[in-house]
Order: C-alpha cells, then sequence, then structure tokens
C-alpha cells in the first residue's frame, strides 16, 4: 500500500538526548570500573560496582561538552591531543562537580587515600583511565551518537493501513 504522505528524513538526535545517552554510558562505565577496582585491589569475586545518581548529570554534561570540543577540533589537531584536552577538561569537571557537591556534603567520591590527590577531589593516578577512556568516548560513543537519527515512519490511520512486517506475506514478493 502506497501512502500520499512523504516520508520524512530522519532528524538528528536532539542535545537531551544525547545528553541521556552520553549519562547512561558514563553511568554504567562508572560501575563497571569500580567493580574491575574492586576486584584488582582486593580481590572481590563478588565485583561490587558502585556510583552516585549524581553520576548521571556530571557524566552527561561533561561528554556532552566533549562532544562540543569534537566538533570544533576535530579537522584541527590529532587525536591525541584532542584525548588530552578532553583529559584535561574531565579532572577540571571532577574538580568543579566535585567541589559543588562537597558544599552540601553530597560528593560520592573521595580520593585522600591516593598519593597524587588534590583535595580529595582529583588524583593523578587516574590521568591513564581517564585519557583512555576520552580516546573510547570520542571514537565510540561521540561518533557512533552522532551518527543515530530519530525516524518517524508514516502515520497510520488505524488496522487497516497498518505495515505488515518483512517476511509476513502481503508485500509484492509474496504472490500478492
Amino acid at each position: 500500500m502506497v501512502t500520499s504522505e512523504a516520508a520524512e528524513a530522519p532528524v538528528p538526535l536532539t542535545a537531551l538526548s544525547r545528553w541521556y545517552l552520553y549519562a547512561i554510558h558514563g553511568y554504567f562505565c562508572e560501575v563497571m570500573f569500580t567493580a574491575a577496582w574492586e576486584f584488582v585491589v582486593n580481590c572481590n569475586w563478588k565485583f561490587p560496582g558502585v556510583t552516585s545518581v549524581w553520576a548521571l548529570f556530571i557524566y552527561g554534561t561533561c561528554i556532552l561538552i566533549v562532544e562540543r570540543m569534537y566538533l570544533k577540533l576535530r579537522g584541527r589537531c590529532p587525536v591525541l591531543l584532542r584525548c588530552l584536552i578532553y583529559t584535561l577538561w574531565t579532572y577540571l569537571w571532577e574538580f568543579g562537580t566535585g567541589l559543588l557537591l562537597r558544599q552540601f556534603d553530597a560528593c560520592p567520591w573521595d580520593y585522600s587515600q591516593f598519593r597524587y590527590n588534590f583535595m580529595g577531589l582529583i588524583t593523578a593516578e587516574y590521568a591513564v583511565p581517564w585519557f583512555c577512556a576520552s580516546f573510547i568516548v570520542e571514537r565510540l560513543v561521540i561518533r557512533n551518537t552522532l551518527r543515530l537519527r530519530f525516524h518517524e515512519g508514516p502515520r497510520t490511520a488505524g488496522p487497516s493501513t497498518a505495515r505488515t512486517p518483512a517476511g509476513a506475506g502481503g508485500g509484492r514478493g509474496a504472490g500478492g
């Protein structure tokens, strides 16, 4: 059945939709990182990964800003330099959000036990993991998220105009 409605071109995800995906990605990675850390440091086979709900806002916003940096820098400097910039931004963002949350006794992390920490809010020991995470975020998460599109199929008035699933018959190739 051919509809008279022209199919609308798919549209890019909104900034809020991308923020949501970035927030979920960061939240998941935080849980996986803390589970792996617990295993490596304490040989805990339960892999108890933990985080805070604040991580959703922190990661979603941080990665959305890294996305903007990526779009501005991708043709201007090599990927390793961009990842260094993202890592520095991540430290600045972690310090700023941690300092703000600490004012309300709500900061979920404390790096005081690390040798190269600053105010317990950031630590140089995480530079390599943050750098690697920046590379993964740019190459996999941001680039693929920017390729996603919303696509609305044709609007149907009811069951008589419903489309049949592929392979379910009723199409030209099914003898109809």
